[in-house]
């Protein structure tokens, strides 16, 4: 007995010194630009939703248009009426997942309108946090019997599935003490999708070009601005150093993006243990060609879409992307991250700004008036 508490006693002080010989990444604040609280998507993906709200709420505060809090789900509902007339009409070989990208928030916003969270929460079931895992699953068995039948899916069918899990969505409603309908309120709030755009980096398709991303959430192959590299990350610094933010859409699944601890690098270490936080890690440096190399061997694949606010860097003077994520506060405190500059480099599958948070230069590269 006292041979195991000597034994125990010495493994407890051995792990006291692992922890405290623990590396801790600390950022300070470059610029932020201003952002609504976090929220939670829990048990969804729909994280091209809530980052792309979260993107148009802060425009909202850069027009100097006040706070709001736009509802996620009201969108996600829109578009799982278009992705089923889509996949339909593919044969069922489209998306019918949850998983979308940011432009299709500007089709829904431009032919349907907005709501606020106040008015449409988006929650009919008996859960106090979104869960669309049985939303999920008679969704896809609907759309396969469309298929099967070769007849579209009926309406009261669909609406009826959706009314059941998200609610029924109102016609007209009262928000600070005025009526509106979806497509007035969308109006009243001074957007318009016409000033908002997608941008890339990929050298399978030309430069200076509109061009598809072949990633399944782009489901209806809209076209991207292709940039080189270089340019990209200089675009993103101008929106941010200029008060825009950006909707990013990009690769989490690294062992290095680490958001329990707030931050996300690509170690030249294939073997470092990051999540372990035990030391400060050396970043391999990303240039175009291995970009296009990882995205083309899907080391680099599309899996979430984040919101870019602001830049930070760490205690050796390293840039990275201050980034709001969807997964609430409990995970990591804040429900931010900090990217690396590399990361983002390589990671980046697209992103949406204003057109106006591009250098002037770029701009006319690109076309864009």
């Amino acid at each position: 007995m006292k041979k195991f508490t000597l034994l125990t006693l010495a493994a407890v002080f051995v792990c006291s010194l692992a922890v405290a010989q623990n590396y801790k990444y600390e950022f300070t604040v470059v610029k932020e630009n201003p952002a609504t609280s976090v929220k939670n998507q829990a048990s969804t993906g729909t994280c091209w939703c809530f980052a792309t709200t979260s993107f148009f709420e802060s425009e909202l505060l850069r027009m100097g248009k006040g706070e709001y809090d736009l509802s996620e789900m009201y969108v996600v509902r829109k578009n799982y009426n278009r992705r089923t007339d889509d996949n339909y009409l593919r044969r069922g070989k489209g998306n019918i997942g949850p998983g979308s990208v940011s432009h299709m928030y500007t089709w829904v916003m431009d032919h349907y309108g907005l709501i606020p969270e106040e008015v449409y929460h988006g929650i009919n079931y008996d859960s106090e946090t979104h869960n669309h895992a049985d939303l999920s699953n008679y969704i896809k068995v609907i759309n396969g019997v469309a298929v099967e039948k070769k007849k579209r899916v009926p309406t009261e069918i669909m609406e009826g599935v959706l009314d059941a899990y998200l609610g029924k969505v109102p016609e007209k409603f009262t928000y600070k003490g005025k009526e509106y309908t979806p497509e007035t309120f969308y109006k009243s709030l001074g957007l318009n999708v016409n000033d908002y755009v997608e941008l890339t980096s990929f050298t399978h398709h030309p430069f200076y070009q509109q061009i598809p991303v072949e990633i399944p959430d782009n489901w209806d192959h809209a076209l991207y601005y292709n940039l080189p590299l270089d340019e990209l990350m200089e675009v993103m610094d101008y929106a941010i150093n200029n008060g825009y933010t950006i909707a990013w859409d990009g690769d989490v699944s690294e062992k290095s993006f680490d958001f329990a601890h707030q931050v996300a690098i690509l170690p030249a270490d294939k073997d470092a243990k990051v999540r372990e936080m035990t030391q400060y890690y050396e970043e391999i440096p990303v240039t175009q060609e291995l970009r296009q190399q990882w995205f083309e061997n899907f080391t680099t694949t599309d899996d979430h879409l984040m919101h870019v606010t602001g830049i930070s860097k760490d205690q050796k003077g390293n840039k990275y992307y201050i980034t709001k994520n969807s997964w609430g506060t409990q995970r990591n405190g804040t429900g931010y991250l900090n990217m690396s500059e590399n990361y983002v480099r390589a990671k980046t599958i697209g992103i949406m700004i204003h057109k106006d948070a591009i250098p002037k230069a770029i701009k006319a590269k690109l076309g864009i008036k």
